[in-house]
């Protein structure tokens, strides 16, 4: 996934059925708007935040960092020399986080409570990208976009105990605490399913005719997946089957999904400038039940399961500059206009 600026992801096996789900609660009561937008500053790129719900921490990767803010945008401390660096995990278990830096090909591990470096390893592949920890096997994955790889690391001991082609370029991932590991991949528009234990691959699931698969959601009790991708729809999986169990509209630009086993909400950020909130009822139907404004550019995200809050980080932008040699330029960040925007229930 590329810093700064983000896409999105897609699925198909055919025509979506409808098939029964697990019973989920109504559609939420409260409405959800744009509460406010933390202005932090600073320069760099950005990709995927973490949220720590237990302390209230924001962890968010710029470019060379990683910058720990508070819920309501305070620093509160720094991961240093975490060079191109597109995400971090969170192991409360173990009081570690790791960190994925693109440009070094290496995990940075921390020490979760104090933010202190213990650690840089190598990964086994080029510009590792989403990064996940897997608490069922202890284990930290990362996933090495240039490498068209993960590497698997014991989270413990940092000793290298698997590398997994993925036959394309691997973009978001998710686990089931059950010790399965998910992945799109973005090149081939597949989903693929990893047995964390055995540490091999199980399934292959074609997303298409959704493209360039990225943002990845999941309903760990439900065992439901939500996949977006660049054609605008959001796909809802079965994580044991890959069956396709719904497509679902979403914005332009998007580049995150995400769910909240609190609401039974899942969520698309589209870089247009809306969050798009999907809802699955007790039949197994997933319809959209709100598009809530949130600002140019935002599309990543992280949910905080705690307060129910969206987090989506974006910037100020200049004009779009020509085109050059064919290509189309993108719109520069305006010097210190970082912002994280946060949607939830109305108050």
């Amino acid at each position: 996934m590329p810093i700064l600026l983000p896409c999105l992801l897609a699925f198909n096996l055919g025509a979506p059925a409808q098939v029964p789900a697990p019973p989920k609660a109504a559609a939420p009561a409260y409405s959800l708007r744009l509460l406010k937008t933390l202005p932090v500053g600073g320069e760099g790129g950005w990709d995927y935040l973490a949220v720590d719900a237990e302390t209230g921490r924001l962890f968010v990767p710029r470019g060379s960092r990683v910058m720990v803010l508070s819920l309501e945008g305070k620093p509160l401390g720094e991961i240093p020399n975490t060079q191109g660096v597109h995400g971090v995990a969170l192991a409360r278990d173990l009081d570690r986080g790791y960190t994925s830096n693109g440009r070094s090909n290496s995990m940075t591990v921390f020490k979760l409570s104090t933010l202190e470096v213990l650690a840089e390893v190598k990964t086994t592949g080029e510009n590792p990208d989403a990064i996940l920890y897997d608490a069922a096997t202890r284990q930290v994955f990362t996933f090495n976009g240039r490498g068209k790889n993960a590497t698997v690391f014991d989270a413990v001991s940092l000793a290298v105990k698997a590398t997994l082609p993925m036959g394309g370029k691997p973009e978001f991932s998710a686990c089931d605490g059950r010790g399965r590991v998910f992945v799109n991949v973005e090149d081939t528009a597949e989903l693929l399913a990893i047995d964390a234990k055995a540490l091999k691959i199980e399934a292959r699931w074609s997303l298409k005719p959704l493209e360039d698969p990225t943002g990845l959601g999941i309903d760990a009790a439900g065992q439901r997946l939500f996949a977006v991708g660049r054609n605008k729809l959001m796909a809802v999986v079965d994580a044991r089957t890959g069956k396709l169990l719904a497509q679902v509209p979403i914005g332009a630009g998007c580049d995150g999904a995400a769910f909240d086993a609190g609401t039974g909400d899942a969520y698309a950020s589209n870089g247009e400038g809306t969050l798009t909130v999907v809802h699955g009822d007790s039949q197994g139907r997933f319809t959209v039940t709100a598009t809530v404004p949130s600002k140019k550019g935002a599309r990543t995200l992280v949910v905080n399961e705690k307060n129910h809050c969206v987090y989506l980080p974006t910037a100020e932008w200049g004009p779009v500059p020509e085109a050059k040699d064919g290509k189309p330029a993108r719109a520069p960040m305006l010097p210190g206009s970082f912002q994280i925007v946060v949607v939830g229930p109305a108050q």
